[in-house]
C-alpha cells in the first residue's frame, strides 16, 4: 500500500485520521510540535477544561470534562525519540505511510496511535453518554522519552497541591507482546541506582606493599552483593535484581595501582522491597568489608502496583470483547510515567498496541489495531462509568 491509499483509508478511519496528523509533527523530546494544541483543540469542543502546564520548556496538558468521582484519566506522550539513521527507514519518520497493512512513522507505536484512540474514544463516549456520571481527564506530556523531570511529575504535584485526586489511569504504552491485546501493564518495577567509589591508595605497581588497590578490596563486596537475593518478590513481580553497569579505575598506565575504584550499579526492585531498605542493605555489607568508600545515589522511580480489581477487570472485559483475547497482567520493563501518577490515582495500568517496533528503525503499528484500540478505550469508559 502507498500514500495515495492512505489517504483513501483515511477517509473511513477517523482514528487513523488523527494518528496521521499526529505522526506528522516532529516531536522529538522534549519539542511537543504542535501535538498538544490538535488534542486540546478536539477536547475543548467537548467541553473540557483546559489547562497548560510548561516547564523549562516541557508542554505537559491537563484537561477535565466533570467535576465529580469517579475520575476516569488517559496519559500518555507526544514525544518521541530521535529517528536514528535516515538512510536506514524505508520511508522518512515523519510522513506516515501504509505499506503491507502497517502504519511506518516515528511515535507510531509509542505512543501517537493510543493518543489519537484516547480522544477518538472519548468522543464516541460522549456522544453516547452527554449526562455521564463522574468525570474523563487527560494528562500528556512532551518529557517521557527525556529526562521525566519536568513532565507528568510536575503536572502530578500540582493536582497533589490542590487535593485533585484520579481514581482509574490508563497509560496507552504499548504494551501488547506477541499479539494485539495480550497483556496489561499493572505495575512497574523501581529503579534505584548508585554511583559506588571504593578508596585504596594510590601507588606503583612493583610496590604493591606500599600501596592498596581498591578493586582488589572491593571485588569480595561485589561478588556478595551479586549472590544477595533481595527479596524473594510476590505474586506480581519477580525478585528484586542488582547489576553493575560500569566500572573504572586506573589513569591508563599499566603500571600504576588506583586509588580510586568506581562503581555504577542498579537495582530493578519491585513492591516487596524500598528504596531505603534496599540502601542500608547494600551498605551494610559493604560495611562488613571493611571498605573506605562513598556513594551517590539516584532514585528515578518507585515500583507501582495495581492489583486485579475494578480497572483490570474492566479493561481485560473490554480487550476480551474486542480482540477476542484474555490479556495477562505483567509488570515486566522499564519504568513509565506511572510511577508518578500512582502518587495520586489508586489505580494505575497501562495497555496499548504491539511494542515489538518501538524505538526502533522503521517503528509501526498494524492499521488493523487502530479502530479496535479506540473502541477498547470506549468501552472500558463505558464499563467505568455508566456500566
Amino acid at each position: 500500500m502507498a500514500n495515495e491509499t492512505l489517504k483513501d483509508l483515511i477517509l473511513a478511519n477517523e482514528t487513523l485520521a488523527l494518528t496521521v496528523e499526529l505522526l506528522k509533527r516532529e516531536s522529538l523530546t522534549p519539542d511537543d510540535a504542535g501535538c498538544h494544541d490538535l488534542i486540546a483543540g478536539r477536547l475543548e469542543k467537548l467541553g473540557f477544561h483546559i489547562e497548560r502546564h510548561c516547564h523549562n520548556g516541557v508542554d505537559n496538558l491537563w484537561a477535565r470534562k466533570g467535576t465529580t468521582s469517579p475520575v476516569v484519566c488517559f496519559a500518555g506522550h507526544t514525544d518521541v525519540v530521535p529517528t536514528g539513521p535516515l538512510d536506514q527507514w524505508l520511508s522518512a519518520p515523519f510522513e506516515p505511510t501504509v505499506r503491507d497493512g502497517q502504519l511506518y512513522a516515528r511515535g507510531a507505536a509509542d505512543m501517537k496511535t493510543s493518543d489519537a484512540a484516547f480522544v477518538t474514544a472519548t468522543e464516541r463516549y460522549l456522544a453516547a453518554h452527554p449526562d455521564h456520571p463522574g468525570s474523563i481527564a487527560f494528562l500528556l506530556t512532551s518529557d517521557e522519552e527525556g529526562p521525566a523531570t519536568d513532565g507528568t511529575v510536575k503536572v502530578v504535584e500540582a493536582l497533589k497541591a490542590r487535593g485533585e485526586l484520579l481514581d482509574y489511569c490508563i497509560i496507552g504504552e504499548p504494551t501488547s507482546a506477541a499479539e494485539f491485546g495480550d497483556t496489561i501493564k499493572n505495575g512497574r518495577r523501581g529503579s534505584l541506582s548508585g554511583t559506588l567509589r571504593v578508596k585504596g591508595v594510590q601507588g606503583h605497581i612493583a610496590y604493591p606493599h606500599l600501596a592498596r588497590n581498591p578493586i582488589h578490596l572491593a571485588a569480595p563486596a561485589i561478588a556478595e552483593l551479586a549472590d544477595t537475593m533481595w527479596d524473594e518478590g510476590n505474586a506480581y513481580f519477580p525478585p528484586t535484581t542488582w547489576q553493575i553497569s560500569n566500572i573504572h579505575a586506573g589513569t591508563g598506565a599499566t603500571n600504576v595501582i588506583p586509588g580510586v575504584v568506581e562503581i555504577q550499579f542498579n537495582f530493578r526492585f519491585s513492591t516487596a522491597s524500598t528504596a531505603e531498605g534496599l540502601m542500608d542493605a547494600l551498605n551494610e555489607i559493604l560495611d562488613s568489608h571493611g571498605l573506605d568508600y562513598e556513594i551517590d545515589w539516584t532514585l528515578s522511580g518507585q515500583p507501582f502496583l495495581t492489583p486485579r480489581g475494578p480497572l483490570c477487570d474492566r479493561l481485560s472485559e473490554a480487550i476480551r470483547e474486542v480482540t477476542g483475547i484474555t490479556p495477562e497482567l505483567s509488570t515486566t520493563g522499564g519504568t513509565s510515567d506511572g510511577r508518578f501518577i500512582a502518587d495520586i490515582c489508586r489505580e494505575v495500568v497501562e495497555f496499548g498496541p504491539l511494542n515489538s517496533s518501538i524505538h526502533k528503525l522503521n517503528e509501526h503499528v498494524a492499521v488493523e489495531d487502530i479502530e479496535p484500540l479506540a473502541t477498547i478505550y470506549q468501552k472500558t469508559l463505558e464499563k467505568l462509568l455508566t456500566p
